[in-house]
């Protein structure tokens, strides 16, 4: 069963996104300045459709960097204001359930064609429920606290494949602000999502648990998000919750407090998730850009990339292969210790179907792919920290010769760095089912790929960064009466912050940890 609990709302503001994305990096580019600190003021206005937000820049912009230009001055406020992608989890999980039904010859309506292959195949199961006219129905449930993105959900093309009452939203949304969306705002819907939930558990044979779809910058994906993780861990005790985490990219800030809403949703993710895999909109637009030739890269190419991962992470639950993986088993090989469970993740091949059509795309290479530091989907350099484990799940046309072959060679690269008490390292799953593509889309249908989970440590450059961030603002006590006023205790902001403070120490020692009993013979098997 899938849960998918997400943020705000949504408005197409792509073309000048895109110019400012493209402005600042040919300024990144050209400048010498290699760190600069941004914030910025995103005011909701009642202008005309072109000019939804007013967007601010600390006027203290030009002393950290003179060279700034001024076009590119305006050109990033025009990008912090358009970089709003409220209403994220709400898109991913529909690109997800766009994909699902693709593998599986759903069609929109949710019905399967009499003459398709997939009659009589039952893989949709995990998935999806039948109902008694043949119709297939997702087991997920779409939250926001306002309206917008779930009437775009109800209206869009897959309008008729979810069921009405799993579509949930609230009135007025969370105003970036994680108290409105965990104890005022957001409690007002927690109960009747929580009841569509228990009613989707009860139709399972054999519920196995939950994947969590969110933001945690605004006030919806982190408030919300947070209290319905919270309140599936007393409902629902030790099922897995898998969360699909979106963080705030490091040069793009859509508002002022997202360090706060971001350190106090982790605080809570920490406690209620067994798996978290981290993901940014900066990075996955950068492999766009780079990977597909597109020029501008748009929200749709963004969720379509990542719902390749998450289709990846389950098939071995809907699909037949020789090395099945399920989350129980995902989750056993990538968790050394409980709070160590944030991941890293990247998929390969990303490849337009131009350059496809000229390359060999051998096992061999997608799995170096799969390593390069370029290939992953959050803004972190593994270079700069060391794996503890890493599961990589093939699909389509793989034999486990090839996987390991690719492994042993991974294994030489000094680059690629494990910690000397790990020293297996790698848990592999091999899926028969080649990977489906979005017809129209700008990802090639290819014959084999690879996704790629890891634990480690460099992952720890996120939390760092945020906590920096909050540390600016919170010396100043800057914002936290908004919060306050929505009645949540200060309190709760020094506690977050010290066990974020302990996370990044948790992340240094097990870096630095050597084993006890030096020159183990390495395991191979499964795991390889």
């Amino acid at each position: 069963m899938t849960m998918t609990v997400f943020d705000g709302y949504y408005k197409d503001y792509d073309h000048a996104r895109q110019e400012a994305f493209q402005a600042i990096d040919e300024y990144k580019h050209t400048s010498n300045s290699t760190e600069r600190e941004h914030l910025a003021v995103t005011a909701k206005s009642n202008i005309d459709e072109v000019e939804r937000y007013q967007w601010g820049i600390l006027d203290n912009e030009r002393k950290l960097d003179p060279a700034i230009p001024t076009a590119v001055i305006r050109e990033e406020r025009a990008l912090f204001g358009m970089i709003r992608r409220k209403g994220v989890g709400i898109q991913v999980g529909n690109s997800c359930w766009e994909l699902y039904c693709l593998e599986h010859g759903i069609q929109p309506d949710g019905q399967i064609p009499s003459d398709s292959s997939a009659m009589g195949d039952d893989s949709f199961s995990t998935f999806f429920s039948e109902t008694g006219s043949g119709k297939h129905v997702p087991r997920a449930v779409f939250v926001d606290l306002e309206p917008t993105v779930c009437d775009e959900v109800r209206t869009g093309t897959y309008r008729q494949l979810y069921h009405p009452e799993q579509i949930i939203s609230g009135k007025e949304d969370a105003a970036n602000n994680y108290a409105r969306g965990h104890y005022t705002i957001g409690k007002e819907v927690v109960d009747q999502v929580l009841d569509r939930v228990r009613k989707l558990a009860d139709a399972c044979t054999g519920l196995q648990g939950f994947m969590v779809f969110n933001a945690v910058g605004g006030g919806t994906g982190s408030g919300l998000g947070s209290l319905l993780l919270e309140r599936l861990s007393v409902d629902y005790g030790r099922k897995s919750k898998l969360g699909f985490t979106i963080y705030p990219s490091p040069l793009v800030s859509s508002a002022v407090v997202e360090p706060y809403n971001s350190v106090l949703s982790t605080h809570s993710l920490l406690e209620h998730t067994d798996v978290a895999i981290m993901l940014d909109n900066e990075a996955i637009y950068d492999i766009c850009r780079r990977s597909l030739d597109i020029e501008r890269p748009t929200y749709a190419n963004l969720n379509r990339l990542i719902a390749q991962v998450i289709s990846s992470l389950t098939t071995s639950l809907r699909f037949d292969g020789s090395l099945n993986v399920d989350i129980t088993e995902f989750q056993t090989n990538l968790v050394p210790y409980p709070r160590i469970h944030f991941m890293l993740s990247s998929y390969a091949p990303v490849i337009s179907a131009e350059k496809a059509y000229h390359e060999q795309l051998s096992v061999a290479e997608i799995t170096n792919s799969a390593f390069e530091p370029t290939s992953m989907m959050a803004k972190c350099d593994p270079r700069h920290g060391k794996y503890m484990a890493t599961c990589l799940m093939y699909r389509g046309d793989v034999v486990p010769k090839d996987v390991n072959a690719a492994v042993a060679t991974i294994k030489t690269k000094r680059t690629i760095q494990f910690v000397d008490w790990c020293p297996t390292g790698f848990k592999c799953g091999i899926n028969y089912q080649p990977p489906s593509v979005v017809p129209g889309g700008d990802l090639a249908r290819v014959q084999r790929a690879v996704c790629m989970i890891s634990n480690t440590s460099a992952i720890a450059e996120v939390f760092s960064r945020i906590d920096h961030k909050f540390d600016l603002m919170y010396a100043k006590r800057a914002f936290v009466h908004w919060f306050v006023g929505e009645g949540m205790e200060e309190g709760e902001f020094s506690e977050a912050r010290e066990d974020l403070a302990a996370l990044e120490k948790d992340y240094e020692e097990v870096s630095a940890e050597t084993a006890e009993g030096e020159g183990e013979d390495e395991a191979f098997g499964e795991e390889y």
